[in-house]
């Protein structure tokens, strides 16, 4: 999905713009998302993609939406080695968004691949669960 940066500045507010194309990052602990609990589809906020299912969700005390797994093929991983670290970026498969980063090998013992996908809340829109439809994985 191709869009110029003034077509993106008119379909997201400025601090979806700033996060989902700028790589920024919204401040620990304000996002709608990190305590939220309900159950459906968390979506790209850029292009309404899904991207996580609510029961891959996780309190991990981060001050970000945390998830131990996307719906396959939803989300691209790079390296980022900006700000001293080494660090994997995730971004919507879909449209290139910036989402958050991953973190591997932090001892959550209930995710089979010891990930934790910190998410910036800005970055995502929510779909609740309609118990009479099923959510589709892509």
């Amino acid at each position: 999905m191709e869009k110029s940066d003034e077509e993106w500045r008119a379909i997201l507010t400025p601090e979806q713009f700033r996060v989902l194309r700028q790589k920024g990052t919204e401040a620990p602990g304000t996002g709608e998302y990190n305590k939220f609990k309900g159950k459906g589809v968390y979506n790209c906020a850029a292009c309404n993609a899904p991207l996580y299912v609510s029961d891959t969700k996780f309190d991990s005390g981060c001050g970000w939406p945390a998830f131990f797994d996307a719906i396959p093929g939803a989300i691209k991983r790079y390296e980022d080695s900006s700000h001293g670290m080494r660090r994997i970026e995730i971004t919507c498969a879909n449209c290139g968004g910036h989402l958050g980063h991953v973190f591997k090998g932090e001892g959550w013992k209930f995710t089979e691949a010891d990930e934790r996908h910190c998410v910036n809340s800005v970055s995502l829109t929510f779909q609740e669960k309609d118990d009479n439809k099923q959510i589709e994985s892509t």
